[in-house]
């Protein structure tokens, strides 16, 4: 993922331009996302009017409010609690959480519901060059007391007034041991950049395409994260917009995960308008 000459709150992601800055986004013009993609690229996402009244089709998952704990369901409090007597939550240079991730990372994709290709040794590689390329990350890691044993972690992206969880892994087994380090590790950096650094929000992303994680509904119940509703438009390359018009008819007969994620991307765009 790179950043595009002069704008860098664009990155370019699996054939695609995303703003990084989704409050300060605007609707583009045809013009404009001509000249973006004669760079390279198939398509533009564009998201505007972030945090509009309207339930649009798609939005941001956000915290802008940091409630005291009381305020969190009852099972939430319980497992936060175990969480912090199991764990220490605490930051990590990038250099040391990449000595570790990669056994965190294999172990996490086996719990997706959708499954996809496994991250390989070289996928790895490209994913901590692609950290290194931006100087406000953040990383936190979910630190077992006893052994010592990094079993979770965080990657964020810190903005002027807001924090993306841009990427989250525990391992498989932590999750299924009644140990709960993702409970400890949302609840700590909500503490630190809503509380402490006093961002007006935390993010964990937009609406899904893909739907391999139950992680949205998971904050949006634990930790009252809310929907962000946004308006969306999609810009294409002209004949990848033509090959997307004659597919998208048949996008529920389609078994292709990566073309099934173009054209719900282009339903949620249509549903927009």
């Amino acid at each position: 993922m790179k950043a595009r000459k002069g704008q860098s709150s664009w990155r370019f992601y699996k054939n695609a331009w995303i703003f990084l800055e989704e409050s300060k986004e605007n609707l583009l013009s045809e013009e404009e996302a001509k000249s973006i993609l004669k760079e390279k690229g198939l398509m533009v996402r564009n998201t505007y009017d972030f945090d509009t009244k309207d339930n649009t089709s798609f939005w941001f998952i956000i915290k802008d409010k940091l409630e005291d704990i009381l305020e969190l369901p009852a099972s939430t409090r319980t497992k936060i609690r175990k969480a912090l007597k199991i764990y220490n939550i605490r930051r990590i240079e990038l250099d040391e959480l990449e000595s570790v991730a990669y056994e965190i990372i294999s172990s996490a994709e086996k719990t997706y519901k959708i499954k996809e290709s496994s991250t390989s040794s070289r996928d790895y590689v490209l994913l901590f060059e692609r950290f290194r390329e931006r100087d406000n990350c953040e990383c936190w890691c979910v630190e077992n007391k006893t052994n010592g044993e990094i079993v979770g972690f965080s990657i964020n992206y810190v903005k002027a007034d807001s924090c993306d969880y841009d990427y989250i892994k525990c391992k498989d087994e932590a999750i299924h041991n009644s140990s709960y380090p993702f409970y400890g590790l949302f609840y700590t950096m909500n503490q630190y950049y809503l509380g402490e650094k006093k961002l007006k929000y935390v993010c964990d992303g937009s609406r899904s395409v893909t739907e391999h994680s139950n992680i949205q509904p998971f904050l949006e119940y634990n930790f009252k994260f809310r929907k962000a509703y946004c308006k969306l438009k999609i810009h294409y390359k002209w004949w990848f917009g033509v090959v997307v018009k004659l597919l998208f008819p048949f996008r529920n007969l389609i078994p292709f995960r990566n073309v099934k994620a173009v054209l719900r991307m282009e339903e949620y765009s249509r549903e927009s308008k």
